[in-house]
């Protein structure tokens, strides 16, 4: 099995005049809009898989906690 990980992310969705913002407090830049929530949601974690890959290759880190996904757990939602 791949050794997997997620993070855990607090997003905040604002309406605004064209639809929806949505954007994580705790990246500098992690931000998009979108015509729905759902949309607007998804163009942000977009977002933030481009600046982790960024940050990545640099051999930065984001500085968030992860949560590292055990074969145990995989097992038992398979």
């Amino acid at each position: 099995m791949r050794n997997t990980k997620a993070m855990l992310l607090s997003l905040i969705i604002e309406a605004n005049d064209d639809g929806y913002l949505a954007r994580s407090p705790g990246i500098h830049g992690a931000f998009a809009e979108g015509d729905t929530i759902e949309e607007a949601i998804f163009n942000c974690v977009d977002a933030i898989k481009m600046i982790a890959a960024y940050h990545a290759e640099r051999g930065e880190s984001l500085a968030l906690n992860e949560v590292e996904q055990s074969a145990l757990l995989s097992e038992k939602r398979a």
